[in-house]
């Protein structure tokens, strides 16, 4: 389990193909000091298993259906990611309740940028309108945001100059791919609702 509230930024130093998988070789030494093997990290809002830890890297492993279903299968050497450990008891809840389970992949559609603040605006598949709400949170590439507005098949955020500089959403220009997980609780929500109609 996350909270959507990035802890650092990694560079990807390698991608690796081991079929029908590949293997990403992430540096970020400040998280690799406390990283033991076989913790869940979000990459990018995606849950991952750490399977290497050394010289300031940790070491994943992507197989088919996480490739096919996020943006992890187009990170390429030198790119940045978004990186947060799992929650541990105790730990504040900052963000939102975030699985890692990434429902699909997004297109920024539309940024506009005012000073240092920026308001984004991303299309999804429609099929995720369900679970979305004006002032209720999405993660975006791991990062928890609150919604603004939601249309039919986009909807926007507005985001703050330290979530632009701390979170790889502010290099991101329109065409720009990102993964999306609606909220948990939305989803809980709708299904007790459509199962009520059963009734």
């Amino acid at each position: 389990m996350f909270t959507g509230l990035v802890q650092s930024l990694a560079t990807v130093r390698a991608v690796r193909a081991e079929p029908p998988g590949k293997r990403l070789v992430l540096e970020c030494s400040e998280l690799a000091r406390d990283a033991a093997l076989g913790d869940s990290i979000a990459v990018n809002g995606c849950c991952l298993t750490v399977v290497a830890n050394a010289d300031g890297c940790l070491e994943f492993e992507a197989g088919p259906e996480t490739l096919a279903r996020t943006n992890l299968g187009e990170l390429v050497e030198g790119r940045a990611v978004n990186l947060e450990p799992s929650l541990r008891v105790g730990d504040r809840l900052g963000g939102h309740f975030v699985t890692g389970h990434i429902e699909a992949v997004g297109t920024l559609d539309a940024r506009h940028d005012e000073r240092d603040w920026s308001t984004l605006w991303f299309r999804f598949p429609p099929v995720l309108a369900r679970y979305m709400v004006s002032k209720g949170s999405i993660a975006v590439d791991g990062v928890s945001l609150t919604l603004v507005e939601v249309e039919a098949d986009r909807f926007s955020v507005a985001l703050i100059p330290h979530t632009l500089s701390a979170t790889t959403l502010g290099q991101l220009r329109p065409g720009g791919r990102v993964n999306l997980e609606t909220d948990l609780l939305a989803k809980y929500a709708q299904k007790q609702a459509d199962w009520e109609k059963t009734q």
